[in-house]
């Protein structure tokens, strides 16, 4: 009996020893693991299916396919995006009712940028009304498509919106030409704590024989530490329109090496089969170009421009 008691009890011995060991291994293991990057599309158009509740501003017709939050919900999962910031789409107009009623919806997943009209002398009230009423983080604004037309960008009659983003902590979004950036520079000079950020590599045409001048007004903003630049649409920039868009790949590097990897951000502007409708890359190869193909981000770089840059400035999760 006391050699079975000794046999049991050493037996007894081993095992938990041995599943201590395993058990300080995996506390061990856990210890060295990374936790995972947030992943952050921070240029998502969304849409609504049901146009009697969210009518469209304009005479058009409606795409095949509505950009609902459903199909992103679902594109979202499959893929593993964590978060996206919403971007008003132009046919919903000044209406930023559905992006409002997708926050609502999920105020983890998602954050909101309306349109409201820059021409409008009470600009600076609706900024204040989407943003305290309907937890709007920002505004998008499109001097684009206002092409000599733009004086607003930079007049003194606009400084109290921007005196009222910077009240509100709103962050502005500039779908903005190369040649209009300069009269942005002087704004931001003015307001130096609103944080702007700007699309599609300021719409710089690349087909021309010196993009450097048009393109060097973009990287004149890298001195204004609240300016960000989306790594995005470089499928509308390339010009042989060949993924994965090697040609855009120099003045990317130029963007990168002035502004440097905490200040570029992962955008790409349509869910689900509404990506191929509006002829855009699939998803696959919008995070393959970060994650793989562009050679001159490092692993640290690449989570970064992937969404530990958007978390922090948008506030999500626990950044």
């Amino acid at each position: 009996m006391l050699r079975t008691t000794s046999s049991t009890t050493r037996r007894s011995f081993l095992k938990t020893t041995a599943a201590a060991s395993l058990t300080m291994a995996s506390v061990a293991a856990r210890a060295d693991e990374k936790p995972k990057s947030p992943v952050v599309d921070t240029h998502m158009h969304v849409w609504a299916a049901d146009l009697k509740k969210f009518p469209f501003a304009r005479k058009m017709k409606a795409p095949e396919i509505p950009a609902t939050v459903e199909l992103l919900n679902a594109e979202m999962d499959q893929f593993g995006i964590d978060y996206c910031v919403l971007v008003q789409v132009i046919y919903h107009g000044w209406d930023n009712s559905y992006v409002a009623e997708c926050i609502k919806r999920f105020p983890d997943r998602f954050r909101g940028h309306g349109l409201i009209d820059p021409e409008d002398p009470n600009v600076a009230d609706k900024l204040d009304y989407w943003m305290r009423e309907h937890q709007f983080a920002g505004m998008r604004f499109s001097p684009v498509y206002y092409r000599g037309k733009d004086d607003w960008l930079n007049a003194r009659s606009r400084d109290p919106l921007w005196e009222k983003a910077a009240e509100l902590g709103a962050i502005f979004n500039m779908f903005i030409a190369s040649e209009q950036l300069p009269k942005l520079d002087e704004m931001i000079a003015r307001h130096p704590t609103v944080p702007v950020v700007i699309d599609h590599l300021a719409n710089t045409d690349f087909t021309v024989a010196d993009p450097s001048v048009e393109f060097g007004k973009l990287l004149a903003l890298a001195k204004y530490p609240q300016v960000y630049c989306k790594v995005s649409e470089l499928n509308i920039r390339s010009p042989s329109k060949k993924f994965p868009y090697k040609d855009t790949w120099p003045w990317v590097e130029r963007m990168y090496d002035s502004f440097g990897p905490d200040r570029l951000m992962w955008g790409t502007g349509f869910p689900g089969a509404t990506r191929a409708q509006d002829r855009r890359p699939p998803l696959t190869d919008e995070l393959a170009l970060i994650r793989e193909e562009i050679p001159f981000f490092s692993d640290d770089d690449r989570n970064k421009i992937m969404g530990i840059n958007a978390a922090k400035l948008w506030k999500f999760g626990n950044a």
